[in-house]
């Protein structure tokens, strides 16, 4: 007779349980979270603020405010409408010689460093760097400056109306005469007749001056023109900006 074996029943693996939502989380869905506040960090290519030393101890608000809007737009606060610039003092409530600027435009701040940095006033050489800021201590969000509710449509305006480049409409571009600077009261003709040769030395410091602010295309100096004028042509109109800018009022060889 044949044996019968036994064979022993495999038990199938049950299916893992699910497990219940955690309902402990106060969050309903859809809703947002809010990161939580912490200190600052400023990208450099959005970085606009200027940290200036070795300004004369008994610098004015008003006089920092002139010295630094000859390289761009300073910002306002949203909120206050006043200039946000900044000299700082000591423990004694005396200046120290520096101070703070904060532009609209990033361009602001690199003109500032390639102009004013090594630059003097009233005797004192200055030094200019892009700000750096560090938090000192332990953060405290309680002591952060709450914003307006309209503080971005007011930063929005601020820039629109006083951005110093003209505003370019959609499908439009900046007309080709833009390019070119005129500059008057460089010379007198008379200065060109004892020694011809200083045409080309006024030729040649205008075009050390003006490639500060980009590539000049062609530099003309109209000799015989009794105002002393001479033209400068930029490669774009916003290099040209920053030409007028910064030398409109400036004094060139005993004259402004």
């Amino acid at each position: 007779t044949a044996s019968v074996q036994d064979v022993s029943a495999r038990t199938a693996e049950e299916p893992p349980q699910r497990q219940p939502p955690d309902r402990s989380d106060p969050k309903k869905k859809g809703e947002k979270r809010k990161t939580e506040s912490g200190w600052f960090h400023v990208e450099d290519d959005r970085n606009t603020n200027v940290y200036v030393s070795g300004l004369p101890p008994d610098i004015t608000v008003d006089e920092f405010i002139q010295l630094m809007s000859k390289f761009g737009i300073i910002m306002r606060d949203p909120q206050t409408g006043e200039f946000k610039v900044k000299l700082y003092k000591d423990d004694q409530g005396n200046l120290k010689g520096d101070g703070l600027c904060c532009y609209l435009k990033r361009e602001s701040v690199d003109l500032a460093l390639k102009l004013l940095d090594e630059g003097e006033i009233r005797g004192y050489r200055l030094h200019v760097e892009v700000a750096k800021f560090q938090l000192k201590g332990e953060y405290d969000a309680s002591k952060k400056k709450k914003k307006c509710k309209d503080y971005k449509k007011k930063l929005s305006m601020q820039q629109k109306q006083l951005d110093w480049r003209p505003e370019r409409q959609a499908g439009s571009s900046r007309m080709h005469h833009e390019r070119v600077v005129i500059i008057k009261n460089m010379f007198h003709p008379v200065d060109f007749e004892d020694d011809p040769l200083v045409l080309n030395e006024i030729r040649e410091d205008l075009r050390v001056e003006c490639s500060k602010f980009g590539q000049i295309r062609k530099l003309l100096l109209f000799d015989r023109h009794p105002d002393g004028v001479a033209s400068v042509s930029f490669r774009s109109p916003e290099e040209a900006d920053y030409c007028i800018q910064t030398l409109n009022g400036r004094w060139f060889g005993g004259r402004q």
